[in-house]
């Protein structure tokens, strides 16, 4: 280290930050990002406070309105923001919460027991990103009022007489120079209070919008009130399935300030739906909670059916995924001190809590199946048909892999594969029938682009077990030719390529290739989709040349507006491609795979509850029962133009 170097770094390079400054600098470190997400979680922050009073038994009810012109109210009927001066701060104990990181009742003040939220910085940051930020309090006959400006206090608190509710309101506005734009997605908003709700027993939420964006011209207005908890969580994912038992099992108990609640319920499926949360929050990692709920149920199910003789002395026991299949399942526990893991920080990693709740499981589940043979009876037949399943499929995946040893290669002889190595740098197009396989394989990017032709419609993993879906030769090749394997087994890292693009015909046959497609990768390899690695091509609908001029259209609006502009004294040469295969290799090159000229849709999930929406989606959409498919074609027909399922 040289002198010059020490002299060039002193303590005016330094930056301090005062107060909330730091929020404004890097608003992303606190709240994720400035975009949609970031937008919503300025609203979250505020919700989990009134959760904290609700966990703590204070607080009944949340009213969420957004405003016509953007800005959030929140109001709760909980305890109300302590007003008494801070012993540290010197200022009061409201003011404190909303102008210093960290201030808060959840640091070990005894205030909070369990509370949600990750960071614990909640009122402080909305307060920092708002331009206008009023807080309402009612305490102990009063009704005390304050007001601040990005972070800084603009008014002094104010008291005047109330009439002895209690409860805190916190009205801002997200500021333009943090948010450009208030793109709020109802959608979004609206499952994660329903989510917050199931979690929270007997809280009631209100939320109302009067904000019109360009996608939602009209009000909103949602309320979310479950007596039954997450057991009525587990019965809305299993509205559209057929049920082994008449109402889930559940059980709630607390363990050295662990409280532990499950339920769950068999359906006639050949897929798991488990959720877990730690103090509200959907951990989509899972972590020691989920691992103790997995080892609890597989110990409970197979002492049961060992102790009941419901299978015989030379059967082997259940593994964790036959007792899984076909399973609903809500898993949360609430404890003082959270420690969270993982890429996106949603891992539970308390080692204590892995324990508690197998135990407690296991205790609680072994009791109900002695309770409840029938039931008993029914899961272990579930289980058995689950057990077999699993073992046809292993068989089956072993002569896969035996008979590709055979031939010398593991990858399926109708794949045209491409000679870059690098997955990153390679792509995979999936296309229906040899013409258009053949199309493809012609027009490609050889060094790049592989091209995979699967024959005609490949099965419904939806309504098939899964010894059927590892035996169907097309799903065979396209796990073969991805290499990642699928299932539980699947692994991201191993896929040979990053770029998986579903290239169907544009007509309904082509819909509903792709819908078969989407469900099998959903199903069987959901991390494709959370990886970002499933694309949809935009083939052209028409070709419409005019004199040398060509023009490339994928709508029959596109088309009208393209001819409607022409000279009428023009000849206009008009073909509509009935499928690729009609299409010459050099037009489905420049149209749909030259990575400079085409369109390509992204295949992505939204976090939280729209997993789950997405989950019943297939299951109405793709399932054995009629009738909830029925009701989405009757509830979505004006905004689906073409659908054959």
């Amino acid at each position: 280290m040289t002198t010059k170097t020490q002299a060039r770094y002193t303590a005016k390079d330094i930056a301090v930050l005062e107060g909330l400054e730091a929020v404004r600098r890097r608003p992303g470190m606190y709240i994720g990002s400035t975009d949609q997400r970031g937008l919503h979680h300025l609203i979250y922050e505020i919700v989990d406070n009134a959760v904290d009073e609700a966990m703590a038994g204070f607080c009944t009810s949340v009213e969420i309105l957004i405003r016509e012109d953007g800005s959030v109210s929140v109001a709760d009927d909980g305890r109300g923001i302590p007003v008494d001066t801070h012993p540290t701060t010197g200022k009061s104990a409201l003011e404190t919460v909303m102008t210093t990181l960290h201030a808060g009742g959840k640091f070990g003040s005894g205030a909070y027991t369990v509370s949600g939220g990750l960071h614990g910085v909640g009122a402080s940051v909305v307060n920092a990103l708002a331009s206008h930020l009023e807080v309402e309090v009612s305490r102990g006959n009063s009704l005390y009022r304050q007001t601040f400006r990005r972070g800084d206090v603009l008014a002094e608190m104010t008291r005047e007489m109330n009439l002895g509710e209690t409860g805190t309101r916190i009205c801002y506005m997200p500021d333009s120079e943090i948010f450009p734009e208030l793109n709020y997605d109802f959608n979004v908003i609206t499952d994660h209070f329903k989510q917050v709700a199931y979690l929270n027993r007997g809280l009631a939420i209100k939320f109302v919008s009067l904000y019109h964006t360009k996608q939602r011209k009209g009000d909103v207005e949602r309320s979310y009130y479950f007596d039954g908890g997450i057991s009525d969580f587990v019965r809305n994912l299993n509205r559209s399935r057929k049920t082994l038992q008449p109402a889930p099992f559940y059980f709630t108990k607390t363990v050295d300030a662990t409280l532990v609640e499950v339920a769950l319920q068999y359906n006639d499926s050949a897929y798991e739906n488990i959720y877990s949360f730690a103090n509200c929050i959907n951990t989509e990692e899972g972590g020691t909670h989920l691992t103790g709920f997995r080892a609890g149920l597989t110990r409970a199910v197979n002492d049961y059916a060992r102790r009941s003789k419901l299978i015989k002395d030379d059967q082997p026991n259940f593994s964790g995924e036959d007792v899984r299949e076909g399973l609903a399942a809500i898993i949360s526990v609430k404890i003082t001190d959270p420690q969270f893991e993982g890429q996106t920080k949603t891992k539970l990693g308390n080692a204590e809590v892995k324990s508690i709740v197998e135990s407690s499981l296991v205790e609680a589940l072994s009791q109900y199946l002695e309770e409840h043979p029938n039931e008993g009876k029914q899961i272990i037949a579930k289980s058995t048909v689950n057990q077999k399943a699993r073992e046809a499929a292993r068989k089956a995946r072993a002569l896969v892999l035996r008979k590709n040893a055979l031939d010398g290669s593991s990858l399926p002889g109708k794949l045209a594969d491409c000679s870059e190595r690098n997955p990153e740098l390679s792509e995979l197009f999936i296309v229906e029938g040899e013409s258009a396989g053949g199309s493809a394989k012609m027009g490609r990017d050889r060094r790049f682009q592989a091209i995979l032709p699967i024959k005609g419609k490949i099965l419904n993993v939806e309504k098939a077990p899964r010894d059927r879906v590892i035996a169907h030769e097309e799903i065979r090749a396209l796990i073969a030719a991805l290499g990642a394997n699928e299932g539980e087994e699947f692994d991201a890292e191993k896929l040979r390529y990053h770029k998986i693009i579903i290239m169907t015909d544009a007509d309904v046959d082509g819909s509903h290739i792709r819908t078969l497609l989407l469900t099998f990768f959903f199903r069987g390899m959901e991390d494709l989709i959370r990886g970002d690695y499933l694309y949809i091509a935009q083939p052209p609908l028409y070709r419409i040349q005019v004199g040398r001029k060509v023009t490339y259209v994928y709508s029959d609006e596109e088309k009208d507006e393209v001819i409607a502009g022409i000279n009428g004294n023009r000849k206009v040469n008009l073909q509509r491609y009935k499928g690729l295969g009609e299409m010459n290799p050099d037009q489905l090159w420049e149209t749909t795979m030259d990575p400079d000229k085409r369109n390509l849709l992204s295949v992505v999930m939204e976090d939280g509850q729209s997993r789950e929406e997405a989950r019943k989606t297939f299951s109405d959409l793709m399932g054995a029962d009629v009738a909830p498919r029925k009701r989405w074609i009757q509830a979505n027909a004006r905004n689906v133009k073409e659908l054959d399922v």
